[in-house]
């Protein structure tokens, strides 16, 4: 015989009982006797009533859903952030759909199309390297649906964002190799379509400026993706000319890992003949020989400010629902942890 699911209409019934009762007793309201709570408690559960959340978000006009847009699930730095994202979101009784672009704008686009007809109660997004249109993102502004950027953020967009001090990492990464000795350091950079990694370069560009060196337009790199690939091909590149950089900053640990596997194919030493800092401290920066300089930039912590930060817009505006959202802007901290890829280990 087919099971079928109790209703409260049916539980009413069962108990003589109206079904506004069998709610408020159920949710364990004043206006019902001890008594009567415990019965309709213990029959519900006898019978295995289930209550029809989505019924009930419709009628509150909420889901408790988050949507969460990212670029590419299998990189660490997205990876942690969702953690966060979903560790806040789950304590605080919603739950996260998770979309991957694999940085395609058109994805991200659908991404945010299928959020709005599922009435996510707010999204969190880190945009796509295709990404410079964001009129799909404005529309959820239109929509007072609440949107927080993370790390991949636009300024043509008004919006909350939790990002961190990109410029500010890069200039101590770079200072860093001024200060062991690298007179003539290279730099991978990201896809300058994207925000972070324009600060990243120009971060880059101030230390040098900064400590009196010349930027060398020969000595930059530009990626796309920056996967273990394009930093092969850039490290080759690199350590092919005649006069080798004696440093490199890497936009990405992934870069900078395969900067390191590379010098060791061709037997040079790093950090003796070449000094290499990454950024994002992956796990593998810790396990690669040598243990790769790097900088720390908290992607967990990112995603639980991101998270509390959309779920108090999202709550703010159930109270007020005539009231605009207020956009904020956080900063997450971040900083150089130092390794032996920048210093030789004591002998």
């Amino acid at each position: 015989m087919e099971n079928k699911r109790i209703t409260i209409t049916e539980l009413a019934k069962i108990l003589s009982v109206s079904t506004s009762t069998i709610s408020r007793g159920l949710k364990d309201h004043h206006s019902i006797g001890e008594g009567t709570r415990d019965k309709i408690k213990k029959t519900a559960l006898e019978l295995g009533y289930i209550p029809n959340s989505v019924a009930s978000n419709l009628r509150r006009r909420k889901t408790n859903q988050i949507g969460v847009i990212i670029p590419r699930i299998d990189r660490y730095f997205h990876s942690s952030s969702i953690s966060g994202i979903e560790e806040v979101a789950n304590e605080a009784g919603y739950y996260v759909s998770i979309f991957q672009t694999k940085d395609s704008y058109i994805k991200e686009v659908e991404s945010v199309k299928i959020l709005m007809s599922n009435k996510a109660d707010g999204i969190i997004a880190c945009l796509a390297l295709e990404t410079t249109n964001i009129d799909h993102y404005k529309q959820l502004s239109n929509l007072k649906i609440p949107l927080v950027l993370f790390d991949r953020v636009s300024n043509n967009l008004e919006s909350s964002k939790v990002l961190i001090n990109d410029y500010d990492a890069a200039f101590k990464a770079c200072d860093h190799l001024v200060k062991i000795g690298c007179k003539k350091i290279a730099h991978i950079a990201g896809n300058l379509n994207s925000l972070i990694f324009k600060s990243r370069l120009e971060g880059y560009k101030a230390a040098l400026i900064k400590n009196n060196l010349k930027i060398d337009e020969n000595l930059i790199f530009y990626g796309n993706i920056l996967s273990e690939e394009e930093g092969q091909q850039f490290a080759n590149e690199l350590l092919s000319m005649n006069t080798k950089p004696d440093g490199v900053f890497c936009a990405n640990d992934l870069t900078a890992i395969s900067v390191i596997q590379t010098a060791k194919d061709r037997k040079i030493s790093v950090p003796n003949d070449i000094a290499v800092v990454g950024f994002s401290n992956t796990p593998i920066s810790k396990i690669i020989q040598p243990a790769l300089t790097t900088i720390e930039d908290h992607a967990f912590e990112l995603g639980q400010a991101s998270a509390r930060l959309l779920i108090k817009q999202i709550e703010n505006k159930d109270q007020n629902n005539d009231q605009n959202i207020v956009s904020e802007t956080i900063i997450i901290r971040n900083e150089l942890i130092i390794r032996e890829s920048t210093v030789p280990v004591a002998s």
